[in-house]
């Protein structure tokens, strides 16, 4: 499972996820992507099962980059617990994902094929998403063309 090899801070608070994904909103690596388009949390559970159900129906050909990684800390606290004394433990990882964020990128394989991958994929995860091919207009350099 994908983690954080240290954090500064243990626990995190909760946070809010208003508003849309300013980072990571464009298709950056491959030629077609996975793009959220509600807000939720993502474990590295659910990221992980994405990743292998990509993986297993292109048959490992082409490339997978994974445009997300959980690095907040949700705590839960045990079952049948009194109320009070702090809060509870780390429990497991999330990533926070808003609307416009790529999730995942395929690149290397026939389009077809990418696209039902990325479906499969979409249904591991616990949000609404929709496939996009990168924009074929905009320069690939990266920069501004006069």
């Amino acid at each position: 499972m994908l983690m954080p090899k240290r954090v500064k801070h243990r626990k995190q608070f909760r946070g809010r996820m208003k508003g849309a994904a300013h980072r990571g909103n464009f298709i950056a690596y491959g030629d077609i992507g996975l793009v959220a388009t509600e807000p939720c949390w993502v474990t590295s559970q659910q990221i992980e099962a994405a990743r292998i159900a990509l993986t297993r129906y292109t048959k490992r050909g082409g490339q997978v980059w994974i445009k997300i990684f959980p690095d907040k800390p949700v705590t839960a606290k045990p079952a049948e617990t009194r109320m009070g004394s702090g809060k509870g433990a780390p429990e497991y990882w999330v990533a926070v994902v808003k609307p416009g964020r790529v999730l995942f990128e395929v690149g290397g394989v026939d389009e077809t094929i990418a696209r039902e991958a990325l479906r499969l994929a979409s249904a591991k995860l616990p949000l609404k998403t929709k496939i996009m091919k990168r924009e074929q207009n905009e320069n690939e350099a990266g920069g501004e063309s006069k």
